[in-house]
C-alpha cells in the first residue's frame, strides 16, 4: 500500500526580487514607527531638548557634540553646576545625552570615571537636595475655590476652573492627565464617578487605568457635582473636557494645555493672598497625596488613586504628613 504524501501536490513559487524589496521596505517603515513609539512624545521632545543645550555648549567651544566624549560632556555637566542647575537636571541632560547618542548610532560611556566621578564631587560640593514644590493642602484647596466663586467673571469661565482644580487634587491626577480627559473617559456611576485614564507617565503602553472619586459630603467642594454642572453648562457631549475659551465666554474645540494648569494655581493662590512662588501644577497632586496621609489613608490606597509604581515619593508625601503628627517634641512638656 502506497501512501501518498499529502503535500506534494503543493507548489510554493519563489517570491521575486520586487516583491522581496516591497516586503522589506513595509518591515522598515513599521520598523521606524516601533522606534518612535518606543518612548513617549514628551519624552522624545525632552531628550532633543537637552541634547539641543549640549550642542550649543559644544559649538561655542569647538567641541564636537556627535559623537561626543565623556571628558567633553563631563565640562558640561561642571558648566551646569556652575549655573546653579539642579542634580536632577544634571542627570537627566546625561541621559538624554546618551540616548541620542545610540539613537545615532554612536557610542557614549556615561559610566566612564570622568563622568561619574565629577557628578559625585559636585554633589559633595552643591548638595543634591531638591526642594520640593508646595503641595496644596485641604485649606489651600478651599480657599482656591472660595476665591474662585467670588470673581467678577461668567460663571462658565468660574465652573470650570473650579471643576479643574477639583478634580485634579480629588484624583491626585498629574496636570497632563487632567487636560486629556475626554467626555467618555467620564461613567457617572450611584457611587460618584468612574474615570477612564487611557494613557499615563507610568502607563507607557496604554493599559489604562480607573479612578473612583466618590461625591462629597461637602457639595460646594464635591468635584463629581463640579463637573456634572460644568458638562451641564458647557454642553460637552465629546472630545476634551478642559477647553480653552475663544473671546468673551465663547468655549472652543481646543485642548487646554498642562501648563494652563500651573496658571491657574499660581493666579487663584495670588489671588487668595497665598505666596504662589513654590507652587506649580504638580501641587495638586502631592496635595491629595499628603492630605491623605495626614488623614490616615494606608500608603497602598494613595498609590492606587496616584498611580504611583514606586513606594518612594509615595513615602516621603506620608513622611511630610506625619512630620508634626510623630514629632518626638510632643512628648516633652515644658
Amino acid at each position: 500500500m502506497t501512501i501518498k504524501n499529502p503535500f506534494s501536490v503543493i507548489r510554493i513559487k519563489p517570491a521575486t526580487k520586487s516583491e522581496l524589496q516591497i516586503d522589506i521596505k513595509k518591515l522598515q517603515e513599521e520598523t521606524l514607527l516601533n522606534l518612535k513609539s518606543s518612548k513617549a512624545n514628551n519624552t522624545v521632545r525632552a531628550y532633543n531638548s537637552d541634547f539641543n543645550d549640549f550642542e550649543l555648549f559644544c559649538v561655542k567651544n569647538a567641541f564636537k557634540s556627535l559623537p561626543s566624549d565623556p571628558k567633553i560632556v563631563s565640562l558640561y555637566l561642571t558648566h551646569l553646576s556652575t549655573k546653579d542647575f539642579k542634580m536632577s537636571t544634571l542627570k537627566r541632560r546625561l541621559v538624554s545625552i546618551g540616548v541620542i547618542h545610540k539613537l545615532k548610532g554612536h557610542y557614549l560611556d556615561t559610566k566612564h570615571p570622568s563622568i561619574i566621578e565629577n557628578i559625585m564631587g559636585i554633589k559633595r560640593r552643591k548638595g543634591s537636595v531638591q526642594k520640593a514644590k508646595k503641595p496644596i493642602l485641604i485649606n489651600n484647596l478651599k480657599a482656591i475655590i472660595n476665591i474662585i466663586d467670588q470673581q467678577n467673571k461668567e460663571e462658565i469661565k468660574k465652573l470650570r476652573d473650579r471643576t479643574i482644580i477639583l478634580i485634579g487634587f480629588s484624583g491626585g491626577f498629574r496636570r497632563n492627565e487632567i487636560v486629556s480627559l475626554d467626555y467618555d473617559d467620564l461613567d457617572f456611576v450611584p457611587e460618584g464617578l468612574k474615570i477612564n485614564i487611557r494613557r499615563s507617565k507610568t502607563d507607557q503602553f496604554g493599559e489604562g487605568s480607573i479612578k473612583a472619586l466618590p461625591y462629597f459630603e461637602n457639595s460646594e467642594y464635591c468635584p463629581v457635582l463640579s463637573i456634572k454642572k460644568w458638562i451641564e453648562i458647557s454642553k460637552i457631549s465629546n472630545g476634551p473636557i478642559f477647553r480653552r475659551f475663544l473671546k468673551g465666554s465663547k468655549l472652543s474645540i481646543n485642548r487646554l494645555t498642562d501648563q494652563t494648569i500651573a496658571l491657574l494655581i499660581k493666579e487663584y493662590l495670588t489671588l487668595a493672598g497665598i505666596d504662589s512662588k513654590n507652587y506649580s501644577g504638580h501641587s495638586l497632586r502631592s496635595g491629595f497625596a499628603t492630605s491623605a496621609a495626614e488623614s490616615g489613608a494606608e500608603e497602598r490606597s494613595i498609590m492606587a488613586m496616584t498611580g504611583h509604581k514606586s513606594t518612594e515619593m509615595v513615602r516621603r508625601y506620608i513622611k511630610e504628613a506625619n512630620l508634626f503628627k510623630n514629632n518626638a517634641l510632643n512628648k516633652i512638656k515644658i
